[in-house]
This record gives C-alpha cells, structure tokens and sequence, in this order.
C-alpha cells in the first residue's frame, strides 16, 4: 500500500536491470483531486475540481480564480481555507479549499462551466479562445521589458536546479518566474502544467504583485493556449518554453503583444512573436 509522504508518494518497485531484478521503494509525484469552493453572502458553491500535486493548494486556487476572472483583486479574497466541514472525512478534507469573496453574494459563474471539472490535458480552441481573453479585460500588452539573450538562454538550468521535486519523482511540469536579470523569484511544480502556472499567478496575487509585468515566465514542459491565456491575464510580458508552443499559443502571443519563446535549449532558442524584447548579441 502506498504512504503518502507529502507532495510525493513511496511505493514499492522491481527495477529490472541487464535482465536482472531488484527490490526497491521509489517515489512518485502524488496526484489528488482538489475541490474549490467559492462562499460569499451565506452561500457555497463548488466552481472547480482539479487533479493536482498537494502543496501550494491556496495559491493554486487564488490563482485558478484569477486566471478564470472570477476574482480580479486581492482584496476581493476574504479568507482561504481547507474544509472544517465534520461530516467530511478527515483525509478528504485537505482536498477541499473554501475561498470567502467580499462580496454580498456568489458572482456569475458560467465561464467556469468547462472548468467544473479540469486535467492537464484541458483545452478550448478556435476564434472564442481569443474573444475569451479580450472579454475579461485584457488588451494588447504594453513595450518592455528588454532583456539580453544570454538571459533567457540561463534560465531552463535555473529552473532545473530547483525542481527539487522533479529531482525525486522524474514527473513534475514546473513554472518558473524570473526578473528581469534572470533573477528566480517563484516556482511551483505540478502534475499539471496549467496547475503549476496556477501557483505561480496565485503566489503573485495572494502577494499583490499582479500585473506580472516586468519579469520572464519559463515553463518546463510546451506552451499550450491555456498557458498563455493565463500568462496574458496577468500581465506577463515574455513567455518561455523549453519545448514547442501550439498555433493557438501563438495566435494569442502574437494578438496580445506577449513575446513567445520555444525550444529555450542551451544556446539556442525559437521566437515566435515579440521578437523586440530580446537583444540579441552583435
């Protein structure tokens, strides 16, 4: 059976080497369900359940509601909490997270309907998509940053140094923001990229540092829609991959003036829009 450890779970495997087997206990990235749950004015209501890796779990739900424009300020957020509901079981409770609005009652919740139940490998696409975008307040984004190449290219061995949990499980997506100069300021892993992004937002807003608009966001995994859908709500201006972007992360890019960065490998890089906030070496 399975003890959960934290973040990662230890389990007992056969490694099977040069046709020879042995025991041993490895550790494995947990996956869990989390419930999010919006109370204002008396009333409850679940907008959200994600498979997630426990850790960071207020942030990811600040940073869900944010990213989904249900919450668009710090001070809208009452409270965060895990469930103290008794008829709930004890275990399950930490998979629950209350979020208590200022507000006299619950907002309007029917951009949330796709949501209700979310994975890694959600995703929306077509002309709506960037409509989407635009109706939650976003415009095309501001000049600036300017950062040196050989920045972006240090970033993938920063980020990689600190994925302590990856280190250990081999199955984590991490998001990494870093400043301006190649600076780490925040990075969270998950088993869902969009999840590890979450974190990130959330870590920003919870910390009222929102817009992100000064700094670099590096994802270790592709650069999907949803990632910069919720990178161009909050405000980050350049969007690094390690791998390869989709045309709708493109198509988003290149509409809300986000640079975009593929294939950030060693010395080399692809850019797919915002070619004028990379100086390039002479």
């Amino acid at each position: 059976m399975a003890v959960r450890v934290g973040s990662k779970v230890r389990v007992p495997v056969t490694i099977v080497e040069q046709g020879r087997a042995r025991k041993r206990l490895d550790y494995l990235a947990a996956e869990e369900p989390l419930e999010i749950r919006l109370q204002a004015g008396g009333q409850t209501k679940t907008v959200a359940v994600t498979m997630r890796t426990p850790g960071a779990d207020f942030e990811l739900a600040a940073g869900f509601l944010y990213s989904e424009g249900v919450v668009t300020e710090r001070g809208l957020i009452r409270y965060i909490s895990y469930c103290v509901d008794p008829e709930v079981d004890p275990e399950q409770r930490y998979n629950i997270v209350n979020v208590g609005l200022h507000l006299p009652t619950l907002p309007e919740l029917a951009t949330l309907e796709r949501h209700f139940y979310t994975t890694s490998a959600c995703g929306v696409c077509g002309k709506a998509s960037l409509e989407a975008i635009e109706m939650r307040g976003c415009s095309v984004l501001p000049a600036g940053p300017v950062v040196a190449a050989d920045v972006l290219t240090s970033l993938p061995d920063k980020l990689r140094k600190e994925q302590t949990l990856f280190e250990s499980t081999g199955g984590l997506h991490a998001a990494g923001l870093f400043s301006r100069l190649g600076e780490l300021l925040c990075l969270r892993e998950d088993v869902g990229r969009h999840n590890a992004l979450d974190k990130v937002v959330g870590w920003a807003l919870l910390n009222r540092k929102l817009p992100i608009s000064d700094c670099i966001l590096l994802v270790s995994g592709r650069a999907s829609y949803e990632i910069l859908q919720k990178s161009t709500v909050a405000g980050v201006p350049i969007v690094c991959a390690v791998s390869a972007p989709s045309h709708l992360a493109v198509d988003v890019a290149r509409e809300f003036g986000v640079t975009l960065v593929g294939f950030l490998r060693g010395e080399r890089f692809t850019i797919y829009a915002g070619e004028e906030r990379i100086r390039l070496s002479a």
